[in-house]
């Protein structure tokens, strides 16, 4: 008894037996030209499978090219448990700084000019992490320069008073206020 035959408890279904049990058996060119027939309906609903997931995959891709010297932003979402760039949490950015696009590696991926804080970083990334970068006169903010002399006196004076405590150690008492 074959090993299929014993694990599935019934015969193999091979090219030459893919019609049903019942049916006579053909030999011949008939048998030929039927597996002929039979592989050309295989492949037509294979390439009708393929073609309806291919319209679903299609609307997500986005072919997007960059070129050298253009400045874009960074997506960094993914390495949320790995590298932190600003804040934690729910606060973390979605995209950093604008950077400088050294070269294309290979037809996906790019080199960026990396500051020296991203050493730990690898500075090539996929074009599915960068994003245009459009120059916007809001995005710039001017600081103003205070001029501070260091021999200015600065004395702070009390307001008010707004609570008082007195608050017992083992041996000794500390007297707590509270100034506004």
């Amino acid at each position: 008894m074959p090993p299929y035959e014993a694990l599935y408890g019934r015969k193999c279904r091979t090219p030459t037996s893919w019609d049903e049990f019942g049916e006579g058996k053909i030999f011949g060119p008939e048998l030929i030209q039927q597996m002929k027939d039979t592989i050309i309906v295989i492949k037509k609903r294979l390439i009708a499978a393929q073609d309806r997931q291919k319209k679903y995959a299609d609307p997500t891709q986005k072919d997007v090219k960059f070129e050298i010297g253009e400045i874009i932003l960074l997506k960094v979402s993914p390495w949320k448990g790995l590298t932190r760039f600003g804040k934690k949490g729910k606060l973390t950015p979605r995209y950093i700084r604008p950077f400088e696009i050294l070269n294309q590696v290979g037809k996906v991926a790019y080199e960026l000019a990396l500051p020296p804080q991203y050493q730990h970083v690898h500075n090539v990334f996929h074009v599915l992490l960068l994003k245009k970068y459009n120059l916007d006169a809001n995005h710039v903010i001017e600081i103003e320069l205070v001029e501070i002399n260091a021999d200015l006196p600065y004395e702070e004076q009390p307001v008010q008073i707004l609570d008082r405590q007195e608050r017992i150690l083992r041996n000794k008492s500390v007297n707590l206020v509270k100034v506004l």
